[in-house]
């Protein structure tokens, strides 16, 4: 691995979701959205739920859809480990906002409802992407 390149895993708490050598990361985090380039200095911080938007060498884009967790970042290694992650090809964009719908129509108000409502966005939003 050369210094303009970044090693990125990225786990769930079931499987490697993602491994491969990066450009880019951006991935939001309990601060906003983070940008992580080549030579990034060391970081750890806390996820949300959100999409985790990988550039690759070779010029493509992956993109996945996490529930909250940590983003590590040192010496050109980046780690995203989620309790779940899913990559936007593996997403039914017909069922995603189905599911969404239901979960914003539930009507819950509590801390549960409203984290179920904000992993169906993230799940719809890397779909989109994708698309």
């Amino acid at each position: 691995m050369s210094d303009d390149t970044l090693q990125v895993e990225l786990v769930a708490a079931d499987r490697l979701v993602w491994s491969g050598e990066a450009k880019m990361l951006i991935a939001r985090t309990t601060e906003g959205d983070v940008g992580i380039l080549p030579n990034h200095a060391p970081m750890l911080s806390l996820m949300v739920d959100g999409v985790v938007d990988v550039q690759t060498t070779e010029g493509e884009t992956w993109i996945a859809a996490v529930d909250a967790g940590f983003l590590s970042v040192a010496h050109n290694r980046v780690s995203v480990l989620a309790e779940h992650a899913e990559m936007s090809h593996e997403i039914d964009l017909e069922k995603a906002r189905h599911d969404l719908e239901r979960a914003k129509e539930s009507g819950e108000n509590d801390d549960e409802a409203q984290s179920a409502v904000r992993r169906h966005e993230a799940r719809v939003r890397a779909a989109e992407q994708a698309s």
